[in-house]
């Protein structure tokens, strides 16, 4: 049984969502237009404080590096001018994006007269508590004021300069146009306990999305009383079928290690039939070795990673289903692609799976029974990725079947009612 929560920190935590609980009523009566214009406020704020928002990542940054920070971590951390225009230029996506309040799921006009909708409101307040990525904490809430929701934010310690750089300049944004600056709340307080009350503040906070690591979102997962959206780690897998395209196959594999290795859409473990393997392995692994990725293979890959000047290790059996999160990768022959989709069922998170392969039945075959949020098919994982889906900013990537699955935008951030009119009906 988990230690008790500080009585204090709870007070701390409640009293926050509760007054996020009042900035919500406000947002759930905002326009479209309403919305939108203090979504572009908001992206003009932040990139007015870049200056002090470097000047606080850089703290972050010197005390990552001196408490011994892994360099995959330091770059989800790290933010300069260019990421501060790219954080900011997401609101704006974002304030372009349908608003998803109002819309009419379905409905239909019943035998006896009664007119009944189902539509589209806001959640009310949404808790988010994620690690070092203070993109995270402008996506999430950009994405919650315009579905309408107010948002709790607790952030890793690891970015707790850049977070509070970019909530004062939201809040300050939101003050100076008239909207309460609750809507956007940052736990700066209480340490873990913070993120304990955060998640069992049921019947103040109407939702917890974890957003990082295996152990982050299990503890959430596990322990939280409010109800959760299960965002997942990302050990994604590409297979190299038999009738693949071996150049479009290279491409692909080291866009997909190599592009921004750190992130979940990442791939963690590379498949190839062995029709092809002695034609493919020694092109993508000579790619991969002087792209400085470490391999760690199955004992029949190894005289290819040799010839290839790869650094590298013979797998053991847990390589095989870890998220490296940083630049290396598993490397597994296999006689057929149902023994690579079992690969996948054995060791996959249920996050992205590619195949690349010129043959329709066996792309159909892996889209239909590889169980993932999203299935790629001659293209990388790289593109799971609410941006790259046309949601604009996502707010994490669901892994679970419930509610919500794979990047998730505006629409999952919202709930329905029933909307039932009639003329003195009774029954």
């Amino acid at each position: 049984m988990s230690e008790p929560i500080d009585p204090a920190v709870v007070d701390y935590v409640g009293d926050l969502a509760d007054k996020a609980r009042v900035a919500s009523r406000r947002l759930a009566l905002m326009s479209r237009a309403e919305k939108d214009a203090a979504l572009l406020r908001l992206a003009d704020a932040v990139d007015a404080a870049t200056p002090a928002i470097l000047e606080a990542n850089a703290e972050d940054l010197e005390r990552g590096r001196t408490t011994g920070m892994p360099e995959s971590l330091q770059d989800r951390l790290r933010l300069d001018a260019d990421r501060v225009a790219a954080v900011a230029q997401a609101l704006r996506d974002v304030a372009a994006l349908p608003d998803p309040v109002g819309e009419i799921v379905r409905g239909s006009t019943l035998a006896n007269g009664l007119q009944i909708r189902q539509v589209r409101v806001p959640m009310g307040v949404i808790g988010m508590i994620y690690e070092a990525r203070p993109n995270v904490t402008v996506d999430a809430a950009g994405l919650a004021l315009k579905s309408g929701n107010a948002v709790l934010l607790r952030g890793g310690s690891a970015a707790a300069s850049s977070n509070h750089a970019l909530v004062e300049a939201m809040r300050t944004s939101l003050d100076r146009q008239g909207l309460p600056a609750d809507a956007i709340t940052l736990l700066e307080q209480g340490g873990h306990d913070a993120g304990r009350a955060l998640m069992t503040a049921r019947g103040r906070v109407d939702l917890v999305i974890p957003r990082g690591g295996a152990a982050l979102i299990q503890t959430v997962v596990r322990e939280s009383t409010v109800p959760v959206i299960e965002t997942g780690i990302g050990v994604c897998h590409v297979y190299v079928d038999r009738s693949a395209d071996l150049g479009k196959a290279e491409r692909i594999t080291v866009n997909a290690k190599t592009h921004r290795p750190s992130v979940c859409n990442a791939a963690e473990s590379l498949i190839v039939h062995r029709d092809v393997a002695p034609d493919f392995l020694p092109k993508v692994l000579t790619d991969l070795a002087a792209a400085g990725v470490r391999l760690h293979v199955a004992p029949e890959v190894r005289p290819y990673a040799e010839a290839a000047g790869a650094a590298y290790d013979v797998a053991a059996e847990t390589d095989f289903g870890t998220e490296w999160l940083g630049l290396e990768l598993s490397v597994a022959v296999v006689d057929s692609i149902d023994e690579a989709m079992d690969r996948i069922r054995r060791y996959g998170s249920g996050h992205t799976e590619a195949i690349v392969t010129e043959d329709r039945a066996a792309a159909r075959r892996f889209t239909a029974e590889v169980d993932a949020a999203a299935v790629m098919v001659n293209a990388s994982t790289r593109f799971t990725d609410g941006g790259e889906f046309g949601f604009g900013a996502e707010i994490g990537i669901s892994t679970q079947k419930l509610h919500a699955r794979g990047p998730m935008a505006l629409p999952e951030l919202t709930t329905t009612k029933w909307i039932v009119e009639g003329d003195g009906h009774i029954r």
